[in-house]
């Protein structure tokens, strides 16, 4: 059975429009496969500063979604998660980790997320280390045990030298945009039970609104194609980040298509 939670607390924020995006898509994903979200955190205005302080004002109420994962787990269920920002994720991995320590995450991410704060304060943008937080390469006091070479990067294609290093060496594997996507992420997850994080600026800008937007990404025919691929094994959960239901401009924005692409992704979860 899956558990429907939408979180609308902070994650490292620089505006409001991902937390509507969350509560918007969390409210069209309940309508379309029937189930009845739990909201977990309360919105507040974006905080500014580095990265250690945005996790201080998020941190509160990260550990509530951690709680809430966690009780879904135990349960024996599977969570789906709606998050504006892919840096709430410091609060799943770790749980989904404890309870399948062996399942491939499958991150879906214009971004490799794995950077390093290299203890500057400042320095660093809190999504853009959400993995390496995850696995313990830092201390976020949300709990770790990701084990990175778990990690499987769909449509990465703005990675920094470090992340490029990681994937060079083997520790992160990397499917790239490209023909036979789901030929090879078949190869890449290699049997396991998948854990799926999908962040909306994986897709070519234009098809979502979401706060960056870097070309050569998927389209939504290619999101559903590899979500088509990773529902022939076993789907332990799915989260979708980085979804602004308004635009920069101010004008509202559905999400049907993209929960149209997400379809056999939510069909694998019931």
């Amino acid at each position: 059975m899956v558990e429907l939670t939408i979180y609308a607390g902070l994650a490292g924020d620089r505006n409001s429009r991902g937390m509507a995006g969350a509560a918007g898509l969390g409210a069209l994903l309940g309508q379309t496969i029937d189930v009845v979200a739990r909201t977990v955190g309360t919105p507040a205005a974006p905080v500014s500063g580095g990265w250690a302080d945005q996790l201080r004002a998020a941190r509160p109420d990260l550990r509530r979604l951690a709680a809430a994962i966690d009780a879904i787990m135990a349960a024996g269920r599977r969570p789906l998660t709606t998050m504006g920002r892919c840096a709430a994720a410091l609060a799943t991995l770790p749980v989904i980790a404890r309870y399948h320590p062996d399942a491939a995450i499958v991150w879906f991410d214009a971004h490799g997320d794995s950077n390093l704060h290299a203890g500057r304060p400042d320095g660093s943008y809190l999504g853009g280390m959400v993995l390496t937080g995850a696995a313990g390469d830092w201390d976020t006091d949300l709990g770790s045990g990701l084990d990175l070479a778990n990690v499987v990067l769909v449509g990465s294609r703005d990675l920094d030298p470090a992340e490029r290093e990681l994937v060079r060496r083997g520790t992160l594997t990397l499917v790239e945009v490209g023909p036979e996507l789901p030929v090879r992420l078949r190869r890449a997850v290699a049997g396991r039970a998948v854990y799926a994080h999908i962040d909306c600026d994986v897709l070519d800008p234009g098809l979502v609104p979401t706060e960056y937007q870097v070309p050569g990404g998927l389209t939504l025919d290619d999101l559903a194609a590899a979500g088509a691929a990773l529902a022939e094994g076993e789907l332990i959960g799915l989260e979708i980040a980085e979804f602004e239901s308004v635009s920069s401009e101010g004008q509202p924005v559905g999400a049907v298509e993209l929960v149209t692409a997400l379809g056999p992704l939510l069909q694998a979860l019931r």
